[in-house]
């Protein structure tokens, strides 16, 4: 049981949520890479949410 409880844990994804839209470390390494990737990665962060958001109100809604 304990390992089908590892399968499903999700507290890691919410926890890479928060940190994408959070303010960098000013000890932390940037270049124009890494500021890509994480700006390609909010953009589809919000595109899903705003996708699933649709989805439900079409799902009440009809």
């Amino acid at each position: 049981m304990s390992r089908l409880r590892d399968q499903f844990r999700i507290g890691e994804v919410f926890t890479y949520f928060i940190r994408v839209f959070q303010k960098p470390k000013p000890g932390t390494p940037t270049n124009f890479n890494i500021r890509t990737m994480h700006m390609i990665n909010k953009i589809s962060i919000v595109m899903f949410l705003f996708c699933v958001a649709v989805m439900i109100y079409r799902a009440v809604f009809r």
